[in-house]
């Protein structure tokens, strides 16, 4: 497996390269340690010039590398670096990643969440998420929550029966997590009343009561086929699976579930927008919003 880690030389970096210390990489996979210099906007009567910029950048950035690559030292995997500087008004910083991760053909985008001072286990920084929201390649964002105290790695993977999802499952069972790693399979019925208040919601499902049973039991019996489906596939590489059938809206029911199994790792495909490659759908938008675990969106739009 190919790996591009970007890196910015920030503590939540930092997190994301011991995140990847716990994956057994073999020789044959690589990790590309990469940092982008790129100019930012300023005002003309800033004090340093762009020139003055670009140059302390140039002197900070191996340093940089050389904190991640100190960090990963453990690793069995080909560890190379990469800097790339990028002309001003020529690319964002998400696009000078993006674009380095499709032209090197890697199969993985591995970031830190930096956030925001104070609730950065809960927002992305900006960068982060417009990388995740137009990769075409899957997303591996490490959040700063750490790895569960018996130190095995707590996987939960979300999935709804779509070819997406089993895009997801291939994915994530191509990763070389340890043996001992503990998957939990989790799918959501959503609620024929979600957007209506739960105490009117009763009352509609009182006067319902065998259609809603009925549909409910068609729901439940496709749910645990779901779920037995990904875990009879996933079953080739785990060897701990557990399976969870919930009802409830998706979003909320990953990230309450996530928290309750003190989870390491929410995976989840993209359904995607139609015509907008990369682009996430609400769902996994919003998980990786909210969710204080790491998350990896296995989007395949560029297989």
């Amino acid at each position: 497996m190919k790996v591009l880690f970007a890196t910015d030389g920030s503590e939540s970096s930092e997190t994301a390269a011991e995140f990847l210390t716990r994956i057994n990489w073999s020789p044959q996979d690589s990790i590309t340690v990469f940092h982008a210099i790129y100019a930012l906007p300023f005002p003309e009567d800033w004090k340093f010039h762009f020139d003055t910029l670009k140059t302390i950048k140039k002197d900070v950035a191996p340093r940089i590398l050389d904190s991640a690559v100190a960090i990963l030292k453990p690793v069995r995997a080909g560890i190379s670096v990469e800097i790339s500087e990028f002309p001003p008004g020529e690319c964002t910083p998400d696009q000078c990643i993006v674009n380095t991760a499709e032209s090197s053909n890697v199969d993985l985008i591995a970031m830190g969440a930096r956030g925001i001072t104070g609730i950065k286990s809960v927002f992305l920084g900006s960068v982060t998420r417009l990388v995740t929201v137009h990769s075409s390649l899957p997303v591996l964002v490490v959040k700063p929550t750490a790895i569960s105290a018996s130190g095995r790695i707590k996987i939960l993977f979300a999935v709804d029966g779509s070819g997406h999802s089993q895009a997801a499952g291939e994915f994530l069972s191509s990763i070389p997590f340890p043996d001992e790693v503990e998957v939990t399979v989790l799918h959501i019925i959503a609620s024929g009343f979600s957007d209506i208040p739960e105490r009117f919601a009763a009352e509609i499902t009182d006067q319902f009561k065998e259609t809603v049973a009925g549909a409910r039991a068609s729901e439940l019996a496709e749910s645990e086929r779901i779920v037995e489906e990904a875990r009879q596939f996933l079953g080739k590489r785990f060897h701990n699976i557990s399976v969870l059938s919930k009802v409830g809206h998706p979003s909320t029911e990953i990230l309450r579930t996530a928290e309750l199994l003190e989870t390491d790792l929410i995976v989840a495909g993209c359904r995607g927008l139609r015509g907008m490659k990369g682009m996430m759908g609400s769902v996994s938008r919003n998980v990786l919003t909210h969710a204080t675990r790491s998350v990896l969106i296995a989007k395949m739009c560029g297989r």
